[in-house]
């Protein structure tokens, strides 16, 4: 049986990393222990590396295609892990799941329609819609004693005439809910009452442990499959996020055309030869390496969960049923938002995501990445403990 190395510490530093080279800018320092973007510490599956290098092989790396065996083995993924049968001209491409929700928004709505989002949520969802002239109508997430849950009855009553589309984080980041199908359901209700499109970014679908499943919002009712677009990728669960290789699925014909209308305007509608590859390999072979990747992370989750339970009175965490992000409490502290920063940096010399960026519900929280080797967990929190302590 194949040992999977997830405790190895990689030196990513001089490789143009933006988790690492770009802490001067985004921390002030460069001294900081990052836990911050979403990426892994890990090095991808060993299958994924030597069908890489063997591509690499060809010293040939112009415009590439998407065959038909692209399209079988994200059938057959979509299918083995989520029981979703998808049809080959339902599925299309983005470079991001970013890129994808702003192609979205371009082709099913315009200037001045409000798009719901449900914060404390993923930043870039806001930016997305206002810099494309869009208005956003904040449905934010309900929190609970040990998780969140959205606020239907809210939702409904701040629907207008002018509210056209949702952006759905399933799973949620940053809170880690692995949002039921029953939940799920209920939206779409919600959703066919007032004739919206819901565009479902699920990028962290596969991300998902013990006890918790991932249904795809398209899949719970016949006007989800017909009103939405999903976007998914295999960077997430697989570290491959600078290969810029995402996936888009669209069941309604006249959706789809007027969302790949928009990637042909823009121009990005052309593959990477190394992601192509990357992906294929991901999707085939890649199932045995997922399956111990979950099995670390839970174990990171749960360690970290459970330190602060124990060593850090005043913080709390909200354990996550899926992605490989924890969003931790400081309010107990007392700091302002600017003074807990100050802590973390300037003091215990930790990078975390500021809890603000993620607008409405995300004063007094950081978000922490706990993709990463053991070792690099530890040491945070060691760091994390000496400084509230003092």
């Amino acid at each position: 049986m194949v040992k999977y190395e997830f405790d190895k510490p990689i030196d990513r530093s001089g490789t143009s990393c933006i988790k690492y080279d770009a802490r001067e800018r985004i921390f002030g320092q460069n001294d900081v222990l990052p836990l911050w973007v979403a990426d892994m510490d890990f090095e991808v599956a060993p299958e994924i590396a030597e069908a890489i290098q063997e591509r690499a092989k060809h010293k040939i790396y112009g415009y590439t295609m998407r065959c038909d065996e692209y399209y079988d083995i994200i059938q057959d993924w979509l299918k083995r892990r989520y029981g979703w049968s998808v049809e080959k001209p339902h599925i299309s491409f983005s470079p991001g799941v970013v890129s994808a929700l702003a192609m979205a928004l371009l082709a099913f709505t315009k200037p001045g329609d409000k798009v719901i989002v449900q914060s404390p949520v993923y930043f870039p969802f806001f930016t997305t819609i206002e810099q494309n002239g869009r208005r956003v109508l904040n449905n934010q997430l309900v929190e609970g004693t040990n998780q969140y849950s959205m606020d239907f009855d809210n939702l409904e009553r701040q629907i207008d005439n002018q509210t056209k589309m949702m952006f759905l984080s399933n799973p949620h980041n940053p809170v880690g809910r692995a949002w039921t199908k029953e939940e799920l359901t209920r939206l779409a209700e919600i959703a066919e009452k007032h004739k919206l499109i819901v565009v479902s970014d699920e990028i962290h679908s596969d991300i998902i442990f013990s006890g918790h499943a991932h249904t795809p919002y398209a899949s719970v009712s016949e006007y989800a499959a017909q009103n939405s677009v999903t976007a998914m990728a295999p960077s997430k669960t697989f570290n491959l996020a600078g290969l810029s290789t995402s996936v888009v699925v669209i069941e309604n014909e006249r959706m789809m055309k007027d969302y790949n209308y928009m990637v042909e305007t823009f121009h990005i509608g052309l593959t990477n030869p190394f992601g192509l590859v990357a992906l294929k390999t991901a999707y085939e072979k890649g199932d045995a390496w997922l399956e111990a990747l979950l099995k670390y992370l839970e174990a990171n989750r749960d360690y970290v969960a459970g330190f602060v339970q124990k060593e850090i009175p005043g913080v709390d965490v909200v354990l996550p049923e899926s992605t490989f992000l924890m969003w931790i409490d400081f309010r107990g502290l007392g700091y302002s938002d600017k003074e807990l920063q100050h802590q973390l940096v300037r003091m215990a010399k930790i990078g975390l995501s500021h809890g603000p960026i993620f607008r409405e519900g995300g004063e007094g929280f950081q978000r922490l990445n706990f993709g990463c080797p053991r070792s690099q967990l530890e040491e945070a929190m060691e760091r994390l403990k000496k400084v509230i302590h003092a």
